[in-house]
């Protein structure tokens, strides 16, 4: 327990106090086109939607940032008052130290709020046996479930963090029918966690029975880069080599977004910041927008600077909407777009591969 609260810790400090994001920012080379005459009232714009059969106030999921250490309470507690009065989905960090050693308050207390979408967590690496312990079972899960009063449960892939991770936990095999398992369970989505998910890997966890996806591609923080960082303070120079090689490994999120589309609800994260981006992502086909880091300091201090966060992001998003002239997320995700940049690159790159 010890261990994987220490780990926990540490992810927080490292991603608040070192250098593990992206380079580059990928979601900047996506551009909406301008109406110069947009014929609508601002303050009419709606920018409500329902996902997974529930209704959100804005496209917008605060996707999974910690639990399970003392100070992750305080910050899901603050997470937890804003969501629910702004309306905006909420997912858990990893609750594999919750199933191993008993309920921790830094979950539970999402049970205190009214959050329209409670997202579950636990990682696809835990569902299959490792060297050093035994898979979660389907009846753990749902206690991750009860746990929180989650509507969803959410499967993260960190294979990359994993690979680089002192304790990591390197074998996949089995992974993709242990999902299909989980999924025929409990409502179930995949997520990602910065290196983003290629077509080949979405056609693939389609049949599964996932109701989506979260795509999580590069350019948001790097836990490649968090586990070099990690591994530097333990000694371990091996790892740490490892961690800073792939530090910037991965699809870039709005390549991974577009690579996605397979006919699943996508949630775009990975270096979302802003509600312009957030607009872009819809634009590009997304269902809903995802974001974490960008609200973590904030969440640190306070429920009212997480509010005062979320309020700038609705406005800015409600702001790409009117300048695109769209009154709905649904015009909104009819946009016209143009990509720049290394992501057009990317783009060209990919075709020229395949």
């Amino acid at each position: 327990m010890r261990i994987i609260q220490s780990r926990k810790a540490d992810h927080i400090d490292i991603a608040l106090n070192e250098n593990v994001i992206s380079g580059y920012h990928y979601w900047d080379d996506v551009h909406l086109v301008h109406d110069s005459l947009p014929e609508i009232d601002l303050e009419s714009i709606d920018t409500s939607i329902t996902l997974f059969g529930r209704k959100l106030g804005m496209p917008l999921i605060i996707t999974a940032i910690t639990g399970g250490f003392k100070q992750a309470e305080d910050i899901n507690r603050n997470l937890a008052e804003a969501c629910a009065e702004l309306r905006v989905g909420l997912g858990v960090g990893s609750q594999r130290a919750a199933l191993e050693h008993g309920e921790d308050a830094s979950y539970t207390v999402l049970k205190e709020h009214d959050i329209p979408l409670k997202i579950g967590n636990i990682g696809a690496p835990q569902l299959i046996a490792q060297k050093r312990r035994k898979a979660v079972n389907v009846d753990q899960l749902g206690t991750a479930m009860d746990m929180i009063g989650a509507h969803v449960l959410a499967v993260h892939l960190n294979f990359l963090q994993e690979a680089a991770q002192p304790e990591g936990d390197t074998s996949a095999v089995g992974c993709l029918d242990a999902i299909r398992q989980v999924a025929r369970a409990y409502p179930c989505i995949v997520k990602e966690t910065g290196a983003g998910i290629s077509r080949h890997t979405a056609m693939r966890l389609k049949g599964t029975g996932i109701l989506g996806m979260d795509i999580a591609g590069m350019g948001g923080t790097s836990f490649s880069a968090v586990e070099m960082h990690r591994s530097r303070r333990k000694g371990d120079h091996r790892l740490a080599a490892v961690g800073e090689t792939f530090s910037g490994w991965g699809i870039p999120a709005p390549i991974s977004l577009l690579e996605a589309q397979v006919g699943l609800p996508l949630i775009a994260s990975g270096g979302i910041e802003n509600g312009r981006q957030a607009a872009c992502t819809i634009a590009m086909g997304a269902s809903c927008a995802g974001s974490a880091r960008a609200l973590l300091k904030d969440a640190m201090e306070s429920a009212d600077k997480v509010k005062e966060r979320l309020q700038r992001f609705r406005a800015e998003l409600a702001a790409a909407m009117f300048l695109t002239g769209c009154k709905s997320v649904a015009e909104l995700s009819k946009s016209e777009f143009i990509i720049t940049g290394r992501t057009k690159e990317w783009m060209e790159g990919r075709e020229l591969c395949q």
